[in-house]
This record gives structure tokens, sequence and C-alpha cells, in this order.
């Protein structure tokens, strides 16, 4: 049986439109389960006709309220060009994976040229969407091993004051 395209009178032919979904998955995930279930997406979204344009790990982080018992997640972001019934079928795909714990879609905008949007999505950027960052309460407290930014001094301590103003090399004096 053929796959009837779902069709409104405010598309215009050769267009399509564009979406955002994120999905949080269990905290305790491991990274493959991550990238199969991004893999999985993607190939949906790759049958479907659909162009991925962005996918990011937003990392583990707490949760507004309890979700299937858990309290964190960990927050994926897909931007894609496709038509009305791919969206569909992502939520439908995310919906029976065991891992994925709440999924949203948005319309960003209709009748986009395909010709002007050109993806970001790299080999080396799908493959590190796989690996969450740190925990957001480890960025908090300041045991996350990564910085947010700037770098440590050779002694390995964290300059704050050098991240947020950069290097000085003479002291910063007062006028008076």
């Amino acid at each position: 049986m053929a796959e009837k395209r779902r069709v409104s009178c405010r598309d215009i032919p050769g267009r399509t439109r564009e979406y955002e979904t994120i999905f949080i998955l269990k905290p305790d995930v491991t990274n493959e389960v991550i990238g199969a279930t991004n893999t999985k997406i993607r190939g949906v979204l790759e049958a479907g006709g659909g162009t991925l344009l962005k996918i990011e790990n937003w990392g583990r982080r707490k949760l507004a309220y309890e979700v299937k018992k858990q309290l964190k997640g960990i927050y994926i972001f897909f931007r894609y060009l496709g038509n009305p019934g791919l969206v569909e079928e992502v939520e439908r795909n995310l919906h029976l994976t065991d891992s994925v714990i709440r999924q949203y879609s948005v319309k960003i905008a209709e009748n986009v040229d395909p010709a002007t949007r050109t993806s970001e999505v790299t080999d080396e950027l799908f493959a590190n969407a796989s690996v969450p960052g740190p925990d957001e309460e480890a960025i908090a407290t300041g045991q996350a091993g990564a910085r947010p930014f700037g770098e440590e001094d050779e002694e390995g301590a964290f300059d704050f004051e050098e991240a947020v103003f950069g290097k000085v090399d003479e002291p910063i004096r007062r006028r008076e």
C-alpha cells in the first residue's frame, strides 16, 4: 500500500517545512545507546526525504518535574527539514524507543527552500552528539572535569578573572 503524503493548501511545491525536535533520554544510558538512538532518528529522517540541519547533545540536566520516575535526563536536539508526515514518523519512532522518556517537536518555518538551507552536521559532529557533556550539578559545584570557559594555569588552578577579563599584562590602577 502506497503511503499518502499529507499536503496543506499553504504548501508551495518544491518547498519543505523546518522542524525542531528535542527528546530526553534516561540519565543512565550509555554513549552507545545515545549513538544508536541518534542514528535511528537520522535514518528515519533520510528515509522520509528529510534533511538533518543540526544535532546537539545538551547533556545531563535536571528535569522540571519527575518523568517516568526520572529526575534527570539527557537532552538531544535535532533541527531538520521535511514534509508534514515526517515529524509524525520521527515522534512515533521516539515513542517506541525505551530509553526515550519525553519528546517534543515544533514547526519553525513553512515553505522553506531546501537549497537555501545547508546542513551543519558532519560525521564528527554527529559522533560527538552521542557523548553528553558534564552534569549541570557538577558544573555548578566545580566538580566537572571540563571548564565552561577559560583555561587552567601551569599549576592547574583555574583563573576566573582571566577567563572573564582576558590576560592582563600589568595590574589595573585606579584613577585618582
